[in-house]
Parts: C-alpha cells; structure tokens; sequence
C-alpha cells in the first residue's frame, strides 16, 4: 500500500501508526492493564492519606494523578485491542 496523509487515512481506512507511536505501543502493550489500575488507587489512598496528615496541598496533587493513570490504562487497552499488534497480526494470517 502506498504512504498516506492524514486527510488520505480518514478516506481510505488506512491507519498506519509511524515509527514514534508504533515503538510506544509497543513497550506500553507489555505491561499488565491492572498496573495502571493498582497506580490510581494507589494514588487515591497516598493522597487520603496525606489528608488526614494535614497535608492538603500535597494530597490535592496525589490525588489528582489517579485521572491520568486510568487514561493510559484506557490506552494501553486500546492498544492491545486494535493498535498496530493488531493489524501486523491480522497481516501475518495469525
């Protein structure tokens, strides 16, 4: 298949991911989807905890990291699912 923009790829349905995206994918796709979720509990109990110490300022900005962590989660399951693996599975015939 010959290279495509942008504007090419939302016609065509080609969705190739270049060289950048495709090595992050690669690396996230090996770690477990309830890293992220252990990350943002983990997150939300450090910052409960720093609010009981009296810590409010610090466990405003603890608390805040739980949001995030269930965002790359969310992307680290979409990558399992249907990123590149995907596809250079579906090209391989496995």
């Amino acid at each position: 298949m010959a290279r495509t923009t942008n504007h090419d790829t939302q016609t065509t349905g080609d969705t190739r991911e270049g060289k950048t995206a495709r090595s992050i994918e690669h690396q996230t796709a090996k770690i477990p989807s309830d890293v992220f979720l252990w990350a943002a509990l983990g997150s939300m109990g450090a910052s409960l905890a720093l609010k009981c110490f009296g810590k409010k300022h610090d466990a405003l900005f603890v608390g805040q990291w739980a949001a995030p962590f269930l965002l790359l989660g969310v992307y680290n399951k979409i990558v399992k699912v249907a990123g590149h693996d995907k596809q250079d599975d579906d090209l391989s015939g496995d």
